[in-house]
């Protein structure tokens, strides 16, 4: 009886096996080993049929068309022309986690291929390479940085990175935290070059950096530098609150930066990107600029309430020289501050069935630098191009929005509004029509300028937009997008509206999108 139990216990899992249908032999038969593998890769497709009446009128800006609507770059709109395009990017991601380090050394590579559909071939360069055969040199490098893990809840990140302002890993958070948290990435919101370190506990982060801005002649003092502390704490399961202190040593003279356009207070780059130039002229300069802020959050994921709220107050302060017959002398100050609401309801069971408002409000300047003081808000599109976005308020034309590859255009591009300062926002009802699955938006936007621009008003103008989605797959996705601006009598302004007498035509843009995260 003992060896028969025996024989029976021995027996049993292959009478198991035997049992068990061909289908999920098959399906255990493809179940990896090992799970954690060394090297991943994740990518970003993203692919749109565009239709608008928003075109550059310079001839070489076929490629890349960043900044403001009616600004340096050219670009203007028409009743009777009309820009139709198809683009394409994909934002490919690779990670190495060498298992030596048992998960406390990782590099992380990324990397962005952008064209138009039928642009040109056989060529270097960014932007391009959606021509017959293609074969263009385009690739294009975001980061390259290893992120190093001391101790549980510690993260250095070195190299060419992420650099946002907000306490949260971006390599670690989802972006609508990152877009609707701190600052939203108003201020800053590109990729540098430094090195940062995280403290992450359970109910606080922070975060410090430093950023080499710009290096320019290696043996001069020259350089542009930046650096950042930001502190951020959990006041209950529903509320967060933070602060933050930045600083940017700026020694370049304006030298440096994107292409021709230079970057710094004195540079052309402020007309593209729709931020206050400082008159300088030829003279050098010295600039301190510091941003002091603090933020608030409740419900940041939606679904811990139907209520939600998150707001920030940054104060930019700073001083500047000149130097004039080999002497440096005190310049104009400068002194601004920035503001942001957004709240809503979430009315349904999805994060999409929401109405919410997102409001605005910057200082500005109404005489330039006539008193010595520069009165209105700094970001970082006066050192990047661009430096600072603001693409999560679901406005299309009056602000930008984040559906872009080769254009990023809108009527303000930077919440400065180029020094004269703005009050404005939007609103918007989504709803899920099929939860997870087919969802819709629509929205309004507006905003006045808190200073009269020469010959003009302060009404910027009024949008609407409409947004519906299909979810295909998972994290595959077809949305139809399509928006229209009625400009104000802000745009009499020859000063910003690209010189012309008359208002421009009212912009309007429409999008077909096919977007899919992989990995």
């Amino acid at each position: 009886m003992k060896y028969s139990l025996l024989w029976l216990l021995f027996l049993l899992p292959l009478l198991a096996t035997a049992q068990t249908p061909p289908y999920f032999q098959q399906l255990e038969k493809k179940i990896p080993e090992q799970s954690n593998k060394e090297f991943q890769y994740i990518a970003f497709f993203y692919n749109h049929y565009v239709n608008s009446n928003i075109y550059p009128t310079n001839d070489f800006l076929k490629g890349q068309v960043i900044g403001r609507l009616y600004g340096q770059n050219t670009t203007t709109t028409s009743d009777t022309l009309r820009a139709s395009y198809a683009e394409q990017r994909i934002l490919p991601f690779f990670i190495y986690q060498p298992k030596l380090f048992n998960g406390r050394a990782i590099l992380r590579a990324s990397f962005e291929i952008d064209f138009t559909w039928g642009d040109v071939s056989y060529g270097t360069g960014g932007n391009f390479g959606g021509g017959p055969s293609g074969d263009q040199v385009n690739l294009q490098t975001q980061n390259i940085e290893l992120e190093l893990i001391p101790a549980s809840g510690w993260a250095v990140n070195i190299g060419l990175q992420r650099m946002y302002d907000t306490p949260h890993n971006p390599y670690r958070t989802f972006v609508d935290q990152l877009l609707n948290t701190s600052y939203r990435l108003n201020y800053w919101g590109t990729d540098g070059i430094g090195v940062t370190v995280r403290r992450d506990a359970d109910f606080y982060k922070w975060k410090a950096g430093i950023f080499q801005l710009y290096e320019n002649s290696i043996q001069r003092d020259d350089d542009v530098h930046m650096m950042e502390f930001t502190y951020q704490r959990a006041i209950g399961l529903r509320w967060h609150w933070g602060g933050s202190l930045y600083y940017v040593r700026d020694r370049s003279n304006g030298q440096g930066g994107p292409s021709i356009l230079g970057q710094g207070l004195n540079s052309t780059l402020n007309d593209y990107n729709g931020t206050f130039r400082f008159g300088f002229g030829s003279n050098d300069y010295r600039a301190d600029v510091i941003w002091l802020g603090t933020y608030f959050s409740y419900n940041q994921s939606k679904m811990m309430d139907h209520w939600f709220m998150n707001g920030y107050l940054n104060y930019n302060l700073g001083r500047t020289e000149l130097k004039a017959n080999d002497q440096w002398d005190t310049g104009p100050s400068i002194s601004g501050l920035g503001a942001n609401l957004r709240g809503g309801y979430r009315y349904g069971k999805t994060p999409n069935d929401a109405i919410w408002a997102d409001l605005i409000y910057t200082t500005g300047d109404e005489d330039g630098l006539a008193d010595d003081q520069y009165s209105g808000v700094m970001t970082g599109n006066t050192w990047a191009t661009p430096g600072g976005l603001n693409v999560a308020h679901g406005g299309y034309l009056l602000f930008p929005h984040a559906n872009v590859v080769n254009r990023y255009v809108a009527a303000v591009t930077d919440i400065s509004n180029l020094g004269y300062g703005l009050a404005g926002g939007t609103i918007n009802l989504g709803h899920d029509f099929i939860p997870y699955k087919l969802h819709g938006k629509i929205g309004l936007a507006s905003a006045f300028s808190n200073v009269e621009p020469t010959r003009g008003g302060r009404f910027m103008g009024l949008e609407g937009n409409f947004k519906i989605g299909y979810q295909l797959g998972v994290f595959m996705e077809l949305e139809l997008h399509a928006a229209y601006l009625w400009l104000g009598d802000f745009y009499d302004s020859p000063s910003v509206n690209g010189g012309s007498s008359e208002r421009p035509v009212n912009p309007y843009t429409s999008l077909l999108v096919f977007k899919w995260l992989m990995f």
